[in-house]
């Protein structure tokens, strides 16, 4: 937790309790590209009385302090992620939600092409792809 001590102070945040919880869930695993609802849900099993209220409040601060990033993906409820690390892409499964990042050099490559011709320069850009999880994929076959 030292790490999101340091990154709050820096922020200009106060180090509370509720978002080092939260930050140290979005950078684990299962709690990447987390809705509030999901933090929520973590939290409990860990025994932690964290209203949603305060957990919406949390990231709000956290995301205009530049520590974790919003993502509205279509047709869903808004899902956050630590704000670090190189730029990637997401694929999103339509039926369970599973949100996988990817990175690929061509399409960064064929983007910042396509942006140019079109007589931009590319800022912040995002990539998502919407499909079927092998998982899901498996389930529909066994129906």
């Amino acid at each position: 937790m030292t790490e999101y001590t340091s990154k709050l102070k820096q922020a200009g945040l106060k180090v509370t309790l509720p978002r080092l919880k939260i930050l140290e869930i979005l950078s684990q695993g299962d709690g990447q590209h987390a809705s509030a609802e999901d933090i929520y849900k973590i939290l409990l099993t860990q025994d932690e009385d964290i209203g949603v209220a305060t957990i919406y409040r949390v990231l709000t601060q956290c995301e205009q302090a530049g520590l974790v990033k919003r993502h509205q993906f279509e047709g869903g409820k808004a899902v956050f992620e630590i704000a670090e690390g190189d730029h990637h892409d997401h694929i999103i499964c339509v039926r369970c939600g599973l949100v996988k990042e990817f990175n690929d050099d061509t399409i960064e490559v064929r983007q910042r092409q396509i942006a140019e011709k079109a007589g931009f320069r590319l800022a912040e850009h995002n990539m998502t792809l919407y499909g079927l999880c092998k998982a899901c994929r498996k389930l529909a076959e066994e129906r």
